[in-house]
């Protein structure tokens, strides 16, 4: 679980992505690899989302992650495909109960104060912040950091280049959630070269200025 949580902090940036089609998987995660991000969080939100899953666990140097995870038998199913984590976009208690019976990496969505303690309660230390922008950006990350200090963010829900590095400057962010590299129209034509400038472009930015 640890190792997966410093692979995420090291890339910074986690790739959000909605797959209509399996055979996307491959080309797809190549594409990431070539910008520079060796990981993915693939929404289970269609139906062919395990096999992409499974598609892309093929890879051990690619970490994948299962996210839109909201039922409990969600996080066997993307287990068993080959996730890593697993991500969901609101906080269920009993979702959280069972990828810590299995000793799995789970990042639950927040996004109020409540939402945040009942995490801290249960002995989290790492949440995605849902949706970001909307629930209040960079400001409400600072506020809820405040009094829970030894918590990580994952910002993530209408995300893009401009909010990025603001995002990436706050201390308590672990890493960014973003899917303007890996839209779906992008996917689905099969444009995966642009996938990868984009991706490379997210790195630089989430790098910084060179020295």
């Amino acid at each position: 679980m640890t190792d997966v949580l410093g692979r995420i902090e090291t890339m910074r940036i986690v790739p959000v992505v909605v797959i209509r089609r399996s055979e996307d998987a491959a080309p797809l995660a190549q594409a990431l690899v070539s910008g520079g991000l060796p990981g993915a969080e693939v929404t289970l939100r269609t139906p062919e989302a395990l096999a992409a899953i499974r598609v892309m666990a093929e890879d051990p140097a690619f970490l994948v992650g299962a996210g839109t995870v909201v039922r409990v038998e969600q996080v066997a199913e993307a287990l068993a495909a080959g996730a890593r984590y697993i991500v969901t976009p609101g906080f269920s208690a009993a979702v959280v109960r069972e990828c810590q019976r299995l000793d799995v990496l789970v990042i639950p969505g927040v996004a109020t104060a409540t939402e945040v303690q009942m995490a801290v309660e249960a002995g989290l230390s790492v949440v995605k912040f849902f949706p970001a922008v909307a629930a209040g950006g960079v400001p409400m990350i600072k506020a809820l950091s405040a009094p829970f200090g030894t918590l990580r963010f994952v910002p993530t829900g209408g995300v893009g280049p401009a909010e990025l590095t603001e995002f990436l400057s706050l201390a308590p962010v672990l890493a960014v959630g973003g899917s303007w590299m890996v839209a779906a129209d992008l996917i689905d034509n099969g444009n995966f070269a642009r996938i990868t400038q984009l991706t490379a472009e997210a790195v630089g930015l989430a790098r910084g200025p060179a020295a």
